[in-house]
């Protein structure tokens, strides 16, 4: 496979110690010669790979220096791309970046487009698309946990698990076709009707029991949403502000002071939470207030969690009522607020009232917090968070084992109903197809370019 030559500013725009603008292709090592002079008078292609070389970038029209710069040579194929690769560790400011890329261009490169150093390594052979996926990953990890998740998918975790079932899915076809083509010449190849039905079944379940524990690792990518709900001056901006440890909604005692959502990003015991504090629920004349509740009402239906507070002074209200209705059948955690003024509440009567777990708290306090973010971590993670497996970090993937396994059980019914062999070996190579969407074996070129359209120019 042959590629032209591409370049890109590898870091991000800005004002910083080093700025990096990346080479990767046939003519990198000549396009370095024609923009760097080394300080030690040697030619670019006697440098050792991977070793740093002091010298300057210049202009390849006019000769004019434009940085002094250490450049790094990586030959092929022990580099991302598994192509040579020239990486020039500029001064990291605007001008020397910008300056030191349209050298290079000039010089015969082409600009990269998104993700296409990461799209050469996996073309190459380097990394499959599972680990060309966990790249972006773990660029955009939000926690150590996460990071740790997008590490493991990079070094190949989740591939070794995918390749396993395909492997597995690959004996079994292999089987099927020896029993078509010659099914009296080579005895141990027999397969009967009983053990492609037990073959079959154990990759299945086993891909069940995957999507069934793994799929807690898109959290880790796209982050837990949790929405707080409640009625008026309840305290909702108030828990928002305590658990961000920061005053980031406003806080009176108007009731319907929040009239709109406001989102963060929370690390809570390493489980990226997207936090939403919403606007109180009731029926309101003002026309803002209105387009805000219904806000609320939307973020609860799409909530992973919702946080429904209620008021320890007032008790349970009408109000509340109807938004106990509304989160019946989410996932829910109830915090019984202001205990810092009315002392002990009576926890059991609450959960009676709501059907839901109940948890007493002062948001203006403090109280009560620490047991929030374990129920939280408890309701994810059953109280346990293990980065050491493999995690679903993906929809793609999500669906495609689901694909994998529904193709699966289509075979085994089609085992039970004593269709031919050749019938039955079509659903399994389905599942084998399915499974190579994630790994890369079989992928389309428009999931491709979709996939690393959500990369930097530079990676």
């Amino acid at each position: 496979m042959e590629f032209d030559t591409i370049a890109a500013i590898s870091t991000p725009l800005g004002e910083g110690g080093i700025g990096i603008v990346r080479i990767s292709g046939p003519d990198a090592l000549s396009i370095a010669e024609k923009i760097f002079n080394p300080k030690v008078k040697k030619n670019i292609r006697e440098l050792k790979s991977h070793t740093l070389t002091l010298g300057n970038v210049v202009c390849p029209n006019t000769g004019e220096v434009i940085d002094e710069v250490l450049l790094s040579v990586m030959l092929s194929p022990r580099s991302f791309t598994k192509e040579d690769v020239v990486e020039i560790n500029c001064h990291g400011g605007i001008m020397p970046l910008k300056r030191t890329l349209e050298a290079v261009l000039d010089a015969g490169a082409r600009l990269a487009q998104p993700g296409e150093f990461t799209k050469r390594a996996f073309l190459n052979g380097r990394i499959d698309l599972a680990q060309a996926e966990a790249v972006i990953d773990v660029i955009r990890a939000k926690t150590e946990e996460g990071l740790k998740v997008a590490v493991g998918n990079l070094e190949g975790s989740l591939s070794r698990k995918i390749k396993k079932y395909m492997d597995g899915i690959t004996d079994i076809l292999a089987r099927i076709e020896a029993n078509i083509d010659f099914p009296e010449e080579d005895p141990e190849a027999f397969i009967s009707r009983d053990e492609l039905y037990e073959m079959i079944g154990e990759i299945a379940k086993e891909i069940e029991e995957f999507l069934r524990e793994g799929e807690r690792g898109k959290i880790f990518r796209e982050g837990l949403k949790v929405v707080i709900a409640g009625k008026p001056n309840v305290g909702k901006s108030s828990l928002l502000n305590a658990l961000l440890k920061e005053k980031r909604a406003i806080v009176t005692d108007i009731p319907g002071t929040t009239r709109d959502i406001i989102e963060e990003m929370l690390n809570m015991g390493g489980i990226p939470v997207r936090i939403i504090d919403t606007a109180g629920i009731r029926k309101s004349r003002d026309k803002v207030e209105r387009i805000g509740v219904r806000r609320s009402e939307k973020s609860i239906e799409e909530a992973d969690l919702v946080l429904l507070v209620l008021d320890a002074v007032t008790g349970i209200e009408k109000e509340d009522e109807v938004i106990i209705e509304k989160v019946k059948d989410k996932e829910c955690i109830v915090l019984i607020n202001k205990t810092d003024i009315t002392g002990k509440v009576n926890i059991p009567f609450y959960e009676k009232a709501t059907g839901k777990e109940c948890i007493g708290i002062s948001a203006k306090k403090g109280i009560g917090l620490k047991e929030v973010e374990e129920k939280i971590k408890e309701r994810v993670f059953k109280g346990e968070i293990n980065t050491t497996r493999p995690l679903i970090t993906r929809v793609r993937h999500e669906q495609a084992l689901k694909k994998a396994l529904a193709s699966l059980n289509e075979s085994l019914e089609a085992c039970r109903d004593g269709l031919p062999l050749d019938i039955i070996a079509i659903d399994v190579r389905e599942a084998w197809e399915a499974l190579g969407e994630i790994t890369g074996d079989k992928v389309e070129e428009e999931i491709l370019n979709r996939i690393f359209e959500e990369f930097c120019i530079g990676k």
